[in-house]
């Protein structure tokens, strides 16, 4: 599904080269759930942005789903993106001044679908996460958990081949916390493929896998392993 070998990501300016990434190895295999988590200024972000084809990597090579990513062009990374990755991020993103349907309905119009299929994906999404009676309604008038559900069904309505998580429940009260991780480990049950980035130590606890992530490199907790060297 995810397999990424001796991949390194550096920053330049004139004066100062960062290395967000050294060497990184990592093989997230279908249908799994794993966490990555780590320090601030570890890499994770890093990590997520190119596993999303958000951004580009400095060297080493990277294969989403039997696609090799390096080379494309910014439409074919675009295409790739949209057709297998799903998004959820710690503040939602939810356009405030469109309602439920709408939000899911965004990037499906992107792909061009036709409306009929549009709207049974999304009535199906938003029902699959509890807010079926809720699609009319605004991002102000949910709660923390209902929006964050929101943005699981926007990701879901595109029926990704995998699921990158950014602090999912960064957000949210330890009570909706659970209640959106139990969500998460349902769609991972479904066959979704799920990475998820997080600070919560219980919460990374409950994915199959725990990925550790410092200095731009990972060590696969589960399996005691070092998965990236300098």
């Amino acid at each position: 599904m995810l397999n990424m070998q001796d991949v390194s990501k550096i920053y330049r300016t004139e004066l100062v080269e960062t290395h967000a990434l050294r060497a990184l190895d990592l093989v997230v295999k279908e249908g799994e759930f794993v966490a990555v988590t780590g320090p601030s200024g570890s890499g994770k972000t890093t990590f997520l942005n190119i596993a999303g084809l958000l951004e580009e990597f400095t060297s080493g090579s990277y294969v989403l789903d039997g696609v090799d990513v390096k080379g494309l062009d910014d439409n074919a990374r675009s295409k790739l993106r949209n057709r297998k990755i799903g998004f959820i991020f710690q503040s939602f993103n939810l356009i405030p001044d469109l309602n439920l349907f709408d939000n899911v309905d965004v990037p499906l119009r992107y792909r061009g679908m036709g409306a009929a299929e549009r709207r049974q994906r999304i009535e199906k999404a938003l029902t699959d996460v509890g807010l079926g009676s809720r699609m009319k309604h605004y991002p102000a008038e949910l709660s923390g958990g209902q929006q964050q559900r929101a943005a699981i069904a926007r990701a879901l309505a595109g029926d990704p081949r995998l699921l990158l998580a950014d602090e999912p429940t960064g957000n949210l009260d330890s009570q909706m916390a659970r209640s959106v991780m139990e969500l998460l480990e349902d769609i991972n049950a479904r066959g979704t493929t799920i990475v998820m980035v997080t600070h919560d130590a219980e919460l990374a606890a409950r994915a199959q896998r725990n990925v550790h992530i410092v200095d731009g490199m990972a060590t696969d907790l589960q399996r005691g392993s070092v998965l990236a060297s300098a």
